[in-house]
């Protein structure tokens, strides 16, 4: 078990052989500079957003999509919100893209578009926790600050075989991160560690054999390194029910609306439905049609998982008559839903609605 003043000691000797490590194998990722090339605040910045909670893989295509469209913080601040909601679609964590937009503004407004190099001006920006904001100073201006996320808990977990459970153990794994971030490429460091837990020392499969850690790894030398890091049990996710109205008309446009910009999946499009609850009774759904028309049951449910909770929906179609005026709060998009702020969750709803409904859901008169 590691003994925190030993293991403090231990930590620094880390970054030598990480840093000589993540020099010859170091991964051409978009948002990084290549050798030479001066570090861009921005990309640091927007790519960090991005990388909280998903991996680097997915947000390849989003990271240049945006980058492509946006190049800059003025470009994005001046951007109307549901465009980049609909550019953020099927991202997840929608909540990092309204802390994007409300950020991008920030900025534009008070400082020209120039983001603080300080680690503490850092987290008073929105959606800048002390992660993100830790790797955007390193990374971006070079500060020494103590980057430390889930690879990272997991490289140092195992490195010092520390057997207590996270989340306790966070406060005693970010002291041994802090003795082992130097101050010389501090960035460059923070980005090795992040490479080493995403390539090297993964979940299950950790290759020991070509870790550059190796050589200072206790639960290698305990010959069972992937049991590190202990967790604590998870709560169990609780199923919350509800259901969805997938309403058309003849020309094959679809009602839509949009949620309230705070909470769960905010300022986003869905197709209009009754809430999500634990006790949601079904014999009940039809009080929650957005309209007046004859509504079937379909013979789908979708399930989706979020971060606390299950959801389960069960699917209603109807066909409202052309020329039918939107209810109140809703508005018909057209059948294709391009540039639609849709949420994973709505665009499954949707795919199993048209593919139970006779059709496609999508007749059109001629």
């Amino acid at each position: 078990m590691c003994d925190a003043g030993a293991g403090e000691g231990a930590a620094r000797a880390l970054a030598p052989a990480l840093l000589r490590w993540w020099d010859r194998a170091r991964r051409g990722l978009p948002w990084r500079a290549r050798e030479g090339e001066r570090v861009d605040p921005y990309a640091v910045w927007l790519s960090e957003i991005m990388l909280q909670q998903t991996t680097a893989a997915a947000v390849g295509p989003y990271f240049e999509k945006f980058m492509a469209r946006w190049p800059d913080v003025a470009a994005l601040a001046a951007a109307p919100d549901q465009e980049i909601l609909a550019a953020w679609a099927g991202l997840g964590y929608y909540s990092r893209a309204r802390n994007l937009i409300a950020c991008a503004r920030l900025l534009a407004r008070e400082r020209a578009g120039a983001f603080p190099q300080e680690e503490a001006e850092l987290r008073a920006l929105p959606g800048l926790g002390p992660y993100t904001a830790a790797a955007v100073a390193a990374i971006a201006f070079g500060r020494r600050a103590v980057v430390v996320d889930g690879n990272v808990e997991r490289v140092l977990a195992r490195v010092f075989a520390l057997r207590e459970p996270l989340p306790g153990a966070r406060a005693k794994l970010r002291r041994l991160a802090d003795a082992a971030t130097p101050a010389e490429r501090p960035g460059d460091y923070a980005q090795a560690l992040m490479d080493l837990g995403a390539t090297v020392c993964a979940p299950r499969r950790p290759a020991c054999a070509i870790c550059p850690l190796a050589a200072f790894c206790a639960a290698r030398g305990e010959g069972d390194p992937a049991r590190y890091p202990f967790k604590s049990p998870k709560p169990e996710r609780k199923l919350r029910r509800g259901a969805a109205f997938y309403v058309t008309r003849p020309d094959g446009a679809v009602l839509l609306r949009e949620r309230p910009p705070k909470g769960l999946l905010g300022g986003m499009s869905e197709i209009p439905g009754s809430p999500w609850s634990v006790d949601f009774d079904e014999a009940g759904a039809l009080a929650y049609a957005p309209l007046e028309t004859r509504f079937a049951r379909l013979g789908v449910e979708i399930e989706h998982v979020f971060t606390h909770f299950a959801l389960r929906l069960s699917l209603y179609a109807g066909q409202a008559e052309q020329g039918r005026a939107a209810p109140p709060g809703c508005r018909w998009a057209p059948p294709g839903l391009e540039g639609e702020a849709l949420p994973s969750v709505m665009r499954k709803a949707i795919a199993a609605a048209r593919g139970a409904c006779p059709g496609g859901g999508q007749e059109r008169t001629p």
